[in-house]
């Protein structure tokens, strides 16, 4: 069975203006993602900042967001590493705080063969007893994920279920698809392709928009899986001015600045990233309104 269906929010680490996260406020995010239909929320990847987190930090954050949930949506942990031991450290704790699933990102910086890849994401799987998902995203980590590998891990070692493909590329996606038969769970990596990932097979998206329009993404596949592909249709092309301004500076600091104009105190960016440019925080400001959040 898969670890959910759907929308799952790639939920921000909402930060104090002295850096330390703010817990009031994550609380009070997971409790808007929940009243407003998402399926499941990720913590801790990308969008969570996880990679300015310290260790105790991260953990800190995992175990806070599987209490305030308490089992009322699946919560999944980004615990990825480049380093394969600390990716099991933050796997095995993070299976002790209650989580339903990790999220596990192809080792970054180190560019691993296919062969070691494999061999790092069976030892981190192996060391817990919970499903694990894959996260290819080549664009941040320097190394993708081939369809082969994909499906080879899925098949191999039990708890290992599904990917999150934000490759963006299509042909990539289809060939994974085409071979993997009923054994590898997809979700969608980029807000822009919900549709046509569910479309082949997918079981739902990882979404950053899910930040500020969590029903609607939650809508976008409900729709589809209730046989309303136009009306998923429709609500995948009127999201796409949105998505394009929350990308148009690297995730997540426009998604934060979209929080923070709505009033929901994301806070600031943890360096290296900076704060938004003028110029892109007007075109965000101007996609909202247009999109009906403002």
């Amino acid at each position: 069975m898969s670890i959910f269906t759907g929308a799952a929010v790639a939920i921000v680490t909402p930060f104090n203006e002295d850096g330390s996260v703010n817990f009031d406020k994550f609380a009070e995010h997971i409790e808007f993602q929940i009243a407003n239909g998402t399926d499941a929320i990720v913590v801790c990847g990308t969008t969570g900042e996880a990679s300015t987190l310290t260790h105790e930090e991260h953990l800190e954050v995992i175990d806070f967001c599987v209490k305030k949930v308490n089992h009322r949506i699946p919560v999944i942990a980004g615990t990825g590493s480049n380093c394969t031991e600390t990716a099991v450290y933050l796997s095995t704790e993070a299976e002790k705080s209650g989580v339903d699933g990790l999220l596990l990102v192809t080792p970054y910086y180190n560019k691993a063969t296919q062969k070691g890849l494999k061999e790092h994401f069976t030892i981190i799987a192996n060391s817990v007893k919970i499903p694990v998902i894959l996260y290819n995203i080549p664009g941040r980590t320097g190394v993708t994920l081939q369809p082969q590998t994909v499906v080879d891990l899925c098949r191999e070692v039990p708890n290992i279920v599904g990917v999150k493909d934000a490759t963006g590329n299509m042909g990539m996606i289809v060939k994974l698809m085409s071979i993997a038969g009923d054994d590898v769970d997809l979700y969608s990596g980029n807000d822009d392709q919900i549709l046509p990932l569910l479309a082949l097979g997918g079981k739902g998206v990882i979404s950053v928009l899910s930040n500020i329009a969590p029903r609607e993404t939650h809508d976008i596949c409900q729709k589809f899986f209730d046989g309303d592909i136009a009306g998923s249709r429709e609500l995948q092309y009127r999201s796409i001015d949105l998505i394009d301004a929350l990308f148009c500076e690297v995730n997540p600091i426009p998604v934060k600045k979209a929080m923070n104009i709505m009033g929901m105190q994301a806070g600031p960016m943890r360096r290296p990233l900076t704060e938004m440019e003028p110029q892109n925080a007007e075109r965000l400001e101007k996609a909202m309104k247009a999109y009906g959040i403002l």
